[in-house]
């Protein structure tokens, strides 16, 4: 079977497709990956068959698309919650289509538009996802797998704390607030510092230590504490590994996120008004009872089907 994945040219949109879309490939599934070139690297080393419809970079049209889906002829074509375009594409060319999702569904106004009907992989676990998709949407579980490219990383010892604003929203001033506040705690800090340059937030204490890209599916089952910004991918990898966060939305879809978090008691919050040291400090200092709700929640996503399950079960049903 010929499969082709599509999503936006970002790794939180591209990186929660890869697990499913690598157990395709290793069940003997030809495998093509629509996307634009920045996430192209790892999809090549993946051996995923990248390549960059017409001229999208990020967002992806039908009518970009449409020569591809004529050329390739795919059998299936699985595409991102965040490319609603390439639904149309698929339907005008009379090719099945699955929605793959990034996390919990997303509210309204952020930016993106909701999927409308169509059968959705759902990757959120039942106990946090929007009961309103719940009841209505055709959904097919499958479970979250966090993904990063394995590379040289020597974490400390545990215990520590893991902290990342994601790629997208962190500033120097919210991320040397929360390094201050997490620092007076005294125990190890392991910072992602994403699209913040090191240089940016200065002098750091010796117990903490500032990367640009952490390898969180190495880091997190690790961590004690995970304090981050509430993207989709950190918030499923740390209750994939059932350990307690405090989150710090900063936008899109992570204000949703947190409070679903902070509703099954699996994470504490600190809203942008709430943000200082002081604050994550004594936050932090809180947020070990936490650990119960998020164990339950990763026992939850264990028992939810596997990427390799549905790859070999659920995909050809689909075709």
């Amino acid at each position: 079977m010929r499969v082709l994945f599509a999503g936006l040219a970002s790794e939180g949109h591209t990186f929660p497709m890869l697990p499913l879309a690598i157990a395709a490939r290793d069940i003997g599934h030809e495998v093509h990956f629509a996307a634009g070139e920045h996430v192209h690297p790892p999809l090549h080393r993946l051996g995923l068959n990248p390549f960059r419809p017409a001229d999208s970079f990020y967002e992806i049209y039908a009518e970009d698309l449409e020569p591809d889906l004529a050329r390739l002829r795919p059998d299936l074509v699985v595409h991102g919650w965040g490319v609603p375009e390439v639904a149309v594409a698929a339907r005008r060319a009379g090719i099945p289509a699955l929605w793959h999702g990034f996390g919990r569904m997303f509210p309204s106004g952020i930016g993106f538009e909701r999927p409308d009907g169509g059968r959705h992989l759902d990757i959120c676990p039942p106990s946090l996802q929007d009961e309103a998709f719940l009841a209505t949407a055709d959904r097919i579980a499958l479970r979250p797998v966090p993904f990063a490219e394995p590379g040289r990383f020597e974490r400390p010892p545990a215990p520590f704390t893991h902290l990342t604003l994601g790629t997208a929203f962190g500033t120097p001033e919210v991320l040397t607030a929360a390094i201050r506040g997490l620092a007076a705690l005294g125990g190890h800090v392991v910072v992602a510092t994403g699209r913040v340059r090191p240089q940016e937030l200065g002098s750091v204490p010796d117990h903490v230590t500032l990367h640009p890209w952490v390898p969180q599916a190495e880091v997190l089952p690790h961590a004690a504490l995970v304090v981050h910004h509430g993207g989709s991918g950190t918030t499923l990898g740390a209750l994939a590994a059932g350990v307690p966060q405090l989150v710090l939305p900063q936008g899109a879809d992570q204000f949703a996120n947190a409070e679903a978090l902070v509703a099954a008691g699996a994470a504490l919050r600190l809203l942008p008004g709430e943000l200082s040291a002081d604050a994550v400090t004594e936050q932090a200092r809180k947020a070990a009872p936490c650990r119960d709700a998020a164990r339950a929640i990763a026992a939850e996503i264990a028992a939810m089907p596997s990427p390799e399950e549905v790859a070999r079960e659920r995909l050809p049903e689909v075709k």
